[in-house]
């Protein structure tokens, strides 16, 4: 396992280069980079062929800085200055425990000070240059997919924000004895949160710019299903604790000329130090499980990344407004129903049936795409039905 990306730097150049990027979060961070790319090309293609329009807005060039600007210049830069020379000064610190180090009240207050200076006048200097003695006001069309950026941040914090709020509400107990460390840990986060969440954050700012949902939600399928495989190959890189039930049974003849690490793993070396000593170890990340478990990580990876191309390749095809959406619900609810049949989780039991969250939710999901799918074929059959007669 690779928990920081200096442990993979090592495995592969045999350098230990010390750097504060931790494995998973790195992943994360390429997930939604790959998941924005993927789909401002769709809300591109689409608003190309005309079911997207794009919408207007108002600015105002040739303003002077307001003291507005000014302070909220100031009071970010101090943030940054007061963090960032702090982690300068104790790099060491920083690198063994970028977590801690960041979450910390620890800081720099000239450092700070500096910075807000620096902020502040730079915020001064840049409107005062383009100052002019009549402002003018302008009209600007903006496309679909120009949005991304501020649509893909804010999906991003909801997300997020909804991922941690559902790990906590599936691991009340876990909650209740560390609140502050629960809330404030990096790990522990329920995809199905951080999707629910992320797209209606998503939706909402969509509607205000005139982004119709129906052909987000198609424009968003593809590149939701890559970023979840992405995010799951960082859970298998660095062992985030997204493993399977204990597989002791021998590997299957018909996957022979596989590495056995894809039938059962230890994951040595996890980020979250679960299991058993490694003999001989020293360093933070010295523990293995005591026994082997499906790596399941691994396995959602590949079916995310395989159902992405799948996506891919029939988007083009599918006409119908919605029905893309409707089928990436379905394989996804699928995906997830049954990988949970192998995967570690908390079991909820409820009118004597026993499932998990992950279960319950893969289920719903699955359900509103077939609803979906069902209803909008009717839909465009009466449609197609009503125009022929």
């Amino acid at each position: 396992m690779y928990p920081t990306f200096s442990d993979l730097l090592y495995d592969l150049i045999g350098i230990q280069i010390p750097l504060p990027i931790q494995m998973f979060g790195l992943m994360v961070a390429i997930s939604f980079l790959v998941g924005n790319y993927i789909i401002g090309l769709e809300l591109k293609r689409k608003y190309t062929e005309g079911l997207l329009s794009s919408h207007t807005t108002t600015v105002i060039e040739g303003l002077p800085a307001t003291k507005m600007e000014l302070l909220s210049n100031a009071i970010f830069g101090f943030i940054i200055g007061f963090k960032l020379f702090f982690l300068i000064g104790n790099y060491a610190q920083f690198t063994a425990n970028p977590q801690a180090a960041l979450l910390s009240l620890d800081g720099s207050f000239w450092g700070g000070i500096i910075s807000a200076i620096a902020m502040a006048y730079w915020a001064y200097y840049e409107k005062n240059s383009k100052k002019l003695a009549q402002p003018i006001t302008k009209t600007i069309e903006v496309m679909p997919h120009q949005v991304m950026g501020n649509l893909t941040i804010l999906a991003a914090v909801f997300g997020i924000l909804g991922a941690k709020l559902f790990h906590n509400l599936e691991n009340f107990d876990t909650f209740i004895a560390d609140p502050i460390g629960a809330l404030l840990s990096f790990s522990g986060l329920t995809f199905y949160g951080g999707l629910i969440c992320g797209i209606t954050a998503a939706i909402w700012y969509a509607r205000s710019k005139n982004i119709k949902t129906i052909h987000l939600l198609d424009a968003a399928a593809p590149g939701i299903m890559i970023a979840y495989g992405i995010g799951r190959l960082g859970c298998q890189l660095s062992g985030d604790g997204d493993w399977g039930i204990v597989n002791t049974a021998a590997k299957p003849s018909w996957i022979s000329f596989l590495p056995d690490w894809v039938w059962s793993f230890k994951f040595p070396h996890n980020v979250i130090s679960d299991g058993v000593p490694i003999p001989g170890c020293v360093g933070r990340h010295c523990m293995e499980l005591p026994l082997p478990v499906y790596p399941t990580s691994l396995y959602e990876a590949i079916i995310a990344i395989t159902l992405f191309f799948v996506l891919w390749a029939m988007r083009k095809s599918i006409k119908i407004p919605g029905l893309l959406f409707s089928i990436y619900l379905m394989m996804n609810g699928m995906e997830r129903f049954f990988i949970e049949k192998i995967r570690i989780n908390n079991i909820i039991q409820f009118a004597g049936f026993q499932f998990t969250q992950a279960e319950l939710i893969a289920s719903i999901i699955f359900l509103l795409g077939v609803t979906s799918f069902v209803y909008l074929i009717l839909k465009n059959n009466q449609k197609n039905g009503s125009i022929a007669a």
